[in-house]
């Protein structure tokens, strides 16, 4: 298996004010890693600066074996914990929008991605549930043919029905080439999909590795992990 994203000693320092204290992560082709964590505990930070958003205090990183920069954006697709769509917008614009934007993006895997999603490419953002936005910009960011996706928080605020749609999608589409990092607080509805975890506090990783083997180890399931390493912080 090829290494798809290793950071080292990855720091992020908001002034005075340190996001991440030293972050150490690397993720295999074919893995799904879970990153969790609390509000404020340095996830979104860690996620931008893979996602070539913002630039790293200190260490480094690298993407496919390329040095985290601008080159690295061409290899990581990225879905922000918010829309960036605008309400004009048919879902069809919006996929012209992508594919003019991203060379790697695939037109056919986008419009057949809407279908699985049970998404109309006429209908606009303005029409468009939470759910449904969140399903359209899933299908935006999987339908680039990226070495590393990077999920913020897709389930936040959808309905179950939405969640089981998006995570089926997740492993309908994403190839063993590949790797995908998701940052979730609704660990219970995701975990089956994590082959790694890492769980991050104040800008540092306090426990992380292979989510079977940390099952096995502590007798727990990764959500109630979740909850033991929270519960006091």
């Amino acid at each position: 298996m090829a290494t798809i994203l290793e950071t080292r000693g990855l720091k992020k320092n908001y002034f005075t004010k340190p996001a991440l204290r030293g972050v150490d992560l690397k993720i295999e082709s074919g893995r799904i890693l879970g990153l969790m964590g609390p509000n404020g505990s340095g996830k979104t930070t860690l996620l931008k600066i893979l996602a070539g958003l913002q630039k790293p205090s200190g260490g480094g990183f690298s993407v496919d074996g390329v040095p985290g920069g601008h080159r690295t954006k061409e290899l990581v697709s990225f879905l922000a914990d918010r829309n960036t769509l605008y309400d004009w917008m048919r879902a069809s614009d919006a996929i012209g929008f992508y594919a003019d934007f991203f060379p790697d993006f695939d037109r056919a895997k986008a419009m057949d991605m809407l279908s699985f999603m049970k998404l109309s490419p006429e209908t606009r953002v303005k029409e468009m549930s939470k759910g449904m936005i969140e399903k359209l910009n899933l299908t935006l960011a999987f339908s680039r043919r990226a070495r590393l996706f990077i999920l913020d928080e897709p389930l936040g605020g959808v309905d179950p029905v939405a969640r089981e749609r998006i995570v089926s999608t997740i492993i309908k589409t994403w190839t063993e080439d590949s790797a995908i990092v998701i940052s979730t607080h609704l660990v219970n509805d995701v975990e089956r999909l994590f082959n790694d975890v890492a769980f991050i506090d104040d800008g540092e990783i306090l426990l992380s590795g292979d989510a079977e083997a940390l099952r096995s180890e502590r007798g727990k399931s990764i959500d109630q992990l979740y909850i033991e390493i929270f519960s006091d912080r």
